[in-house]
């Protein structure tokens, strides 16, 4: 078994393990000491970009989020940052030392953007807000947007993590970060600006989220098999039905997502193969849907129960599947196939 693969597992068992001394189970504390112990923040060193193999990648995001998602969510922000410090010849140092890192790019009302050399605004949705060590963020400057790399001491006293108050992924403590007067010089810069979002590493990294969601799905069709079993309704006509459509889900998605890491993860990957990366999200997504609402109907009304396995599995992937302004992305990617004669000819004939 690969390092990195091994070190998934044991996060997994650890963050199974962890107590559940947080609103809804395990706390980001909690969680990000499974992550930090097992190893698997160190090994992002050698898979968050170009890994030798993609799929060892996608292996290790779907053990994680399929131990719990809040964690996944929290790793693959650490394996997203750790690709734009080695795209963008940021300190990596913080990486083989096992450093929580992530990135925050959602905006509220008053955005993030740089004046004078000077911070103004806030970031919202600013997951692992109570955990991570070392933080990206994004902020205009004039008509470019850049990328700002700080620590957690720098950023002292401007997060809010307990201004998340959401019925699903409450571990992430996803609260807001408060930007306003720091000083641009403090921050390290990486890249020119807008260097965040060439392709295929902005867009055509979605599918490392979706790939943490088909951990999620295969937890939940694992939860059903067994329930179903312990039931002995394994065999009647409608609930094998309902438990087929799980796992052909699963591996719908999958398959999708073994494509888009191959394609957009090799050192020699282009602008357009993002969109197999967009395709492979927006597909996982719509089978997580068919896959909850089945499961919903083979387990019925006792799986909504907070102490039932399901429960908390089933919030976390609802509020997770609607990151980020899925409607966009579809929008987007279909004008870019419709406009391009290779993309069009890739994906319609």
């Amino acid at each position: 078994m690969k390092p990195a693969a091994r070190a998934a597992r044991l996060a997994a068992r650890l963050i199974t393990d962890a107590p559940p001394d947080g609103e809804d189970g395990p706390s980001g504390p909690a969680l990000a000491s499974a992550l930090r112990e097992s190893g698997v923040l160190g090994a992002c060193a050698q898979l968050a970009h170009h890994p030798p193999e993609p799929l060892e990648l996608l292996e290790t995001l779907q053990t994680i989020g399929r131990a719990n998602l809040s964690a996944g969510r929290i790793f693959e922000g650490h394996v997203n940052a750790a690709k734009l410090l080695m795209l963008h010849q940021g300190p990596v140092d913080g990486l083989s030392r096992g450093l929580l890192h992530g990135i925050w790019g959602a905006d509220g009302r008053d955005p993030a953007r740089i004046e004078d050399g000077i911070l103004r605004g806030e970031k919202l949705f600013a997951s692992g807000a109570d955990v991570l060590d070392r933080i990206i963020v994004t902020a205009k400057e004039g008509d470019g947007l850049r990328l700002l790399l700080f620590s957690r001491a720098q950023l002292h006293g401007r997060l809010f993590p307990g201004e998340w108050q959401v019925s699903g992924m409450k571990a992430t403590a996803s609260g807001r970060c408060d930007l306003d007067g720091l000083a641009l010089s403090d921050a390290v810069v990486l890249g020119p600006p807008d260097a965040y979002l060439v392709e295929p590493h902005f867009q055509g990294g979605v599918w490392r989220y979706a790939a943490v969601q088909l951990g999620a799905m295969r937890a939940l069709t694992a939860i059903a098999a067994d329930q179903l079993q312990e039931r002995g309704q394994a065999d009647a006509p409608l609930q094998a039905m309902r438990l087929h459509r799980m796992i052909l889900a699963c591996e719908t998605a999958r398959l999708w997502l073994e494509q888009a890491a191959l394609a957009v993860e090799r050192p020699e990957a282009v602008a357009s193969d993002a969109e197999t990366a967009i395709l492979a999200r927006l597909k996982t997504a719509e089978e997580a849907v068919a896959l909850m609402d089945v499961m919903d109907q083979a387990l019925g009304a006792a799986s909504f129960a907070t102490t039932h396995p399901a429960d908390r599995i089933r919030r976390d992937l609802s509020l997770y599947l609607r990151q980020a302004n899925p409607d966009g992305l579809m929008l987007g990617s279909l004008g870019r196939i419709l406009a391009d004669p290779g993309l069009r000819q890739r994906w319609i004939g």
